[in-house]
């Protein structure tokens, strides 16, 4: 079976998305191999309702190569970025506080330090229809731009990369919690304070030493 551990992980943390976007409507890859083909979940299923045998293994030409089921919809956007990107995993969600953002055509902009967990913003990108080429390039063109991993997608919802999938799903949960903070201040008839970009770049400097 090709691409059996990337999988293994779509369906280990497929799951993880029924807490982040409404429904059906999020979806998440792993990248594989040589870097040339990547596992996706499949689309319209729930969740919690295939197996490893059943998700899609698809080429980064769009191509599917294996799985028993169909790919995400959004295959387009997905194999777009990883032949522009050299990033890992991809989740992307219609989480509700990003996307009131994405609707308003808002980018989220530095009002916490941990923002730099996917840059020093989160952009938006330009709406075109869903599962085209179109949205895929407009997305990496906004996350090229604003230096970022991540990106509002305008009337539509939230992409974030990474280098692996439990920090791709780590992130997201990180830009919908700023999402939500800075709507929340502002409905509160309140105006959220931007961090510098010294600030944040000390933050980024303190973070190459986090952890074990």
């Amino acid at each position: 079976m090709i691409l059996e551990t990337q999988r293994e992980q779509v369906v280990e943390h497929a799951s993880d998305l029924a807490s982040l976007t409404p429904g059906r409507t999020g979806n998440l890859s792993v990248r594989g191999g040589d870097g040339d083909a990547f596992a996706i979940t499949p689309t319209g299923v729930p969740y919690d309702a295939f197996d490893v045998e059943d998700v899609p293994v698809v080429g980064v030409d769009g191509e599917h190569r294996d799985g028993a089921m169909k790919p995400s919809s959004e295959v387009p956007m997905h194999s777009a970025i990883y032949r522009r990107e050299d990033v890992g995993a991809i989740v992307h969600t219609h989480s509700p506080w990003s996307t009131t953002l994405a609707i308003a055509d808002e980018p989220l902009p530095p009002i916490h330090y941990m923002i730099v967990a996917v840059g020093k913003r989160v952009p938006v990108a330009e709406y075109a229809p869903y599962g085209t080429d179109a949205l895929a390039e407009n997305i990496v063109t906004a996350m090229r731009e604003a230096d970022a991993t991540a990106s509002l997608i305008e009337n539509h919802g939230l992409v974030v990369t990474a280098p692996d999938l439990e920090t791709a799903l780590e992130n997201t949960a990180h830009v919908e919690s700023l999402a939500r903070i800075y709507l929340e201040a502002r409905s509160a008839g309140l105006e959220p304070q931007r961090l510098s970009d010294e600030q944040l770049e000390m933050v980024l400097a303190k973070f190459e030493s986090y952890g074990q």
